[in-house]
């Protein structure tokens, strides 16, 4: 009976799963889907191997919330995994805070701590933690692991994490943390298989998606990151504002009489990209759209994106390559053009071919800056923090480097 591995991706409105079999110390991709609109119109879909196998509409105007949803995919899955044994399942987990620094074998207390850091991020965490709430009384012998976005980027120096704040502030949590870390962990951990140079020099990864930041990374490791202490910061989101002048909320405040909970949904889910246009939130709609707000709101997002790329190339003192990945970065050729036209000053040039191929490779063969399409994969690597956890708890000896080349289909 083989062993497997689960992972879960619980957020505001949807909860993504994977299955990753152990197979000879690797981990084989199995059966993975979503179920979406949790409390609109709730859509299960399985696939495996790109086929549908199972998918289930609840219908428009019917609500399911987190408990139920989950329990709907736990009793799925126990059924479809039948001949398997599930030994754990593995959590993304937004934030980490001061103490979470790596993947962490989850209890009661752990999800008490954890609980602490919901208003640093109160779309995501809240989410992350129900459904391992619910493991934890459903199947207690179960092991459950958090994965933390916060974790890759405890590398970065100190001067890179502290806010300019009085020192007890800074003492009880205030400072840069930074997020999308596994994304980032994932990229850095194949690079050694498609670009030496990048792997060992200085390379900004761009994640563009509704979600969107970028990272320097110094031979692998993360050395500075355009989100800070929530992930609100650094470039406009789908929604989300991105960098804002904190006199900004002064004046919301005190001329607008806006209380915290209305700031809180103006800055998470009434701005970025949808606050500029107007319209959407979703650049694929934007870039299709002829209204002046959308065009405003693509032209804001590259602005930006090339400001802090200039940025994170002075942190890095330099600059040998740059990754795009995520949604936006791995499918919107247009945006990677208008990023690398704006970043030819610093060394790169497009090959317009290859880019509007999505890569792998996009810069031309004599840029002195490489520029990379290179696929995110948050779920493996999730999966490969669990098995370990799980080898070191149960001294299975389980090795799960998998060769970063074969992990990379370009």
């Amino acid at each position: 009976m083989p062993d497997c591995i689960g992972v879960l991706n619980s957020g505001s409105s949807s909860i993504k799963y994977s299955i990753f079999v152990i197979d000879a110390n690797e981990l084989r991709p199995g059966i993975r889907g979503q179920i979406e609109a949790i409390f609109s119109a709730p859509h299960f879909v399985a696939k495996e191997g790109g086929r549908v196998v199972a998918e289930k509409s609840w219908g428009e105007g019917n609500r399911l919330d987190h408990g139920l949803a989950t329990e709907f995919l736990l009793g799925f899955l126990s059924n479809e995994l039948k001949g398997m044994r599930l030994v754990g399942i593995g959590h993304r987990v937004a934030h980490g805070g001061l103490k979470y620094t790596r993947p962490v074998r989850l209890d009661a207390a752990v999800v008490d701590e954890l609980e602490k850091l919901i208003p640093l991020v109160p779309l995501h965490q809240p989410y992350n933690l129900l459904p391992i709430r619910l493991g934890l009384e459903r199947r207690p012998d179960l092991l459950q692991v958090g994965c933390f976005d916060t974790q890759f980027h405890s590398t970065c120096p100190e001067v890179a994490q502290v806010i300019a704040l009085p020192v007890e502030l800074r003492d009880s949590g205030v400072r840069r943390y930074g997020f999308h870390g596994l994304s980032y962990e994932y990229i850095a951990s194949i690079l050694p298989g498609i670009d030496a140079r990048a792997a060992e020099g200085r390379t900004v990864v761009l994640h563009l998606g509704n979600g969107a930041s970028m990272c320097a990374l110094l031979a692998g490791q993360s050395v500075a990151t355009t989100m800070g202490f929530s992930s609100l910061d650094g470039l406009p989101m789908g929604t989300r504002c991105g960098a804002l002048d904190p006199g900004v909320i002064l004046y919301l405040m005190q001329a607008m009489s806006m209380d915290v909970n209305r700031l809180e949904q103006l800055l998470y889910k009434e701005s970025g990209l949808l606050g500029l246009s107007g319209l959407s939130g979703d650049m694929r709609m934007l870039l299709e759209s002829a209204d002046a707000g959308a065009k405003l709101a693509v032209d804001a997002f590259v602005y930006r994106v090339g400001r802090e790329l200039g940025s994170l190339a002075a942190a890095l003192g330099g600059l040998d390559a740059i990754v795009f990945t995520a949604g936006i970065g791995e499918n919107a050729a247009v945006v990677r053009e208008r990023v690398c036209h704006d970043a030819a000053w610093l060394g790169v040039e497009l090959d317009p071919v290859a880019n509007n191929a999505h890569g792998p490779r996009i810069s031309a063969a004599r840029s002195r800056v490489s520029a990379w399409v290179i696929p995110t994969n948050e779920e493996l690597m999730i999966a490969k923090h669990t098995l370990r956890v799980l080898g070191a708890c149960e001294e299975r000896g389980y090795d799960v480097d998998l060769d970063p080349a074969a992990s990379f289909k370009g």
